[in-house]
């Protein structure tokens, strides 16, 4: 047969480890008159008398030995595990899962790797993708989310790191194309847009307003096909501050502007916010950032 009601195991399990109803009461923090109901219903369930009654209290029958036995070794794996979890709220250690934009995956990479450095037992999982994951349903223990604020209810957000998006173009484009002397009056200038008919990115979408539809001859649909187009020299296109900071290649065109700058925001869920895991990654990834490309005033 298969218990529905586990409280009446525990009940029993504990009589037979203190010897009288009172101690088991005390123990379980219940009435008295509960813990005769829960044992002779379980008595009744087995068909079978798992405690002699007597003055001095109950003493396990044969059966009731069985029980005991069952019932300190469930007991002692439940406690194992209540302690291996309380462990890994203190520690450092298992799986942390980190989400982002696969864009960011460059700038975050150094820093997952010096945070396993210091942390070698800990599994990292980096998850890339266009739709969210969800932190409520424990997909990712630290989302790092661009654009506007983070909204879902029971998450604790934190503003992170402006990026700044410049226009680029490779030197080669400008040996051959030259500069445009303004956003105004681009000329004949090839610029590299989005091939979303609302583009939700705030760079792509000032584009498609500002640059005419016959200058925008290359179009892509994940900012992450812009920075190799710049490369190979397809034309005028967005890219971030800190992926062109070293680039010898590629100059800027037009410096960044607000209306072209993504706040990314750090997001975790407040039932994992606290523990030691999360709250070493966040600040590990908030001293690391200092060193990120800052934009001008």
């Amino acid at each position: 047969m298969a218990f529905d009601n586990w409280d009446e195991v525990r009940t029993a399990y504990q009589v037979a480890r203190l010897g009288t109803v009172s101690g088991a009461a005390q123990a379980l923090g219940v009435h008295h008159a509960t813990v005769i109901r829960h044992v002779d219903s379980l008595e009744a369930k087995l068909g079978t008398k798992l405690f002699q009654r007597h003055a001095r209290g109950y003493t396990p029958t044969e059966a009731g030995q069985d029980l005991l036995k069952v019932a300190q070794s469930t007991d002692d794996q439940l406690q194992q595990l209540a302690n291996r979890i309380h462990g890994r709220g203190n520690e450092v250690t298992g799986e942390l899962i980190i989400t982002s934009l696969a864009v960011l995956a460059p700038l975050l990479s150094p820093a997952l790797a010096a945070f396993r450095e210091e942390h070698p037992d800990l599994t990292i999982k980096f998850l890339t993708d266009e739709r969210l994951f969800r932190l409520e349903y424990g997909e990712a223990h630290v989302a790092i989310r661009a654009g506007n604020p983070p909204d879902q209810p029971d998450n604790v957000v934190q503003k992170f790191y402006l990026q700044g998006f410049g226009l680029y173009a490779s030197k080669d484009y400008i040996a051959r194309h030259g500069r445009p002397e303004s956003l105004e009056d681009v000329g004949d200038h090839v610029f590299i847009g989005s091939a979303d008919e609302v583009p939700r990115a705030p760079f792509f979408a000032w584009l498609k307003k500002h640059i005419p539809a016959r200058n925008i001859g290359y179009q892509i649909n994940q900012i992450t096909a812009a920075r190799p187009a710049v490369q190979a020299g397809l034309g005028i296109g967005f890219s971030t501050t800190w992926a062109e900071a070293d680039e010898e290649d590629v100059e800027m065109v037009f410096a960044p502007r607000p209306e072209w700058n993504s706040q990314l925001w750090l997001v975790t869920h407040v039932d994992l916010h606290r523990t030691a895991k999360v709250q070493t990654f966040v600040t590990f990834l908030k001293e690391w950032a200092k060193r990120w490309p800052e934009l001008e005033d």
